[in-house]
């Protein structure tokens, strides 16, 4: 496996430094965790973006979560150890996209094809919702009933956040049925279904859409919203959601930005108080 420490994908995020945060075993999964341990305004859950916890961004974001003092953030390994490898990040969501050329874009992505495929076969939908899910039931029957959990999900693990929410999704302690989280933020969403992804959701949602991104359309937005817009037409009454976008906003805006360019730093430096914001308003 890639390096954690290599020095190509520390380039990729505005958190300079080392991640400070310690691996152990959380409800079965290997996790990275860092924060209050004592007594936690609430637990972060992060579900990272496919390249997991061998990407350091996504440690530094933990870290970033947890800075303040308040939060006990948890990143588990949502892929049991079988991340997509870092060198495909170079391939599919360069630091700086103006260096890489069309040539080595599309022949990086021909050469690496093949591997992602047979990682997608791995990884399908079905066993991926499950251990997501079976995670945070066991997180919310150890946790008191007092301790809000919030979730917060990047690219792939965006559609699994959000779900995490769903009115199905729901279990029953002590004979009340509460939602698995409290609060959720989807940033760069990749393969929601709409409206089946979105459409019973019982906590609030704060979603981050790109502008520039390839992988994730901003039409996918406007349909979000749409089936919100009916649900309410119909009666139903639906939590708070909020959408931001992000500009330029290119697939993976949130983690793997550049920060030298003031836009895409930008990006970078505030889908971060998005999380911040919306997990203190609710949790």
């Amino acid at each position: 496996m890639d390096s954690p420490s290599c020095n190509e994908c520390i380039e990729g995020t505005i958190h300079q430094g080392q991640p400070q945060g310690k691996e152990e075993t959380i409800h079965g999964l290997n996790t990275y965790v860092i924060g209050n341990r004592t007594n936690p305004r609430g637990v972060i859950v992060v579900y990272s973006d496919i390249f997991g916890l061998p990407l350091p961004n996504n440690r530094l974001i933990a870290d970033a979560y947890a800075k303040s003092g308040e939060w006990l953030v948890y990143l588990p390994d949502f892929f049991k150890g079988d991340p997509v490898r870092l060198k495909v990040a170079d391939v599919l969501i360069p630091v700086d996209v103006a260096k890489q050329s069309t040539l080595a874009k599309y022949t990086g992505m021909l050469a690496s094809a093949p591997s992602f495929i047979m990682w997608m076969t791995r990884h399908k939908e079905g066993p991926t919702n499950k251990v997501c899910m079976d995670f945070l039931q066991a997180l919310r029957r150890a946790s008191p009933r007092s301790q809000k959990i919030g979730m917060v999900g990047f690219c792939w693990g965006g559609k699994y956040a959000i779900r995490a929410g769903l009115e199905g999704n729901m279990i029953e302690i002590d004979g009340t049925k509460i939602p698995l989280v409290d609060a959720v933020v989807g940033l760069h969403p990749s393969h929601l279904a709409v409206p089946e992804d979105v459409e019973t959701l019982v906590v609030p949602v704060s979603y981050g859409w790109g502008l520039e991104d390839t992988a994730v359309n901003i039409e996918q937005k406007a349909k979000v919203e749409e089936v919100h817009a009916k649900s309410k037409k119909a009666g139903r009454k639906l939590p708070d959601m909020e959408h931001k976008v992000y500009k330029p906003g290119r697939h993976g805006f949130a983690v793997r930005g550049n920060p030298d360019d003031p836009l895409e730093r930008a990006c970078l430096e505030d889908s971060v108080t998005q999380v911040l914001n919306w997990f203190g308003r609710w949790l």
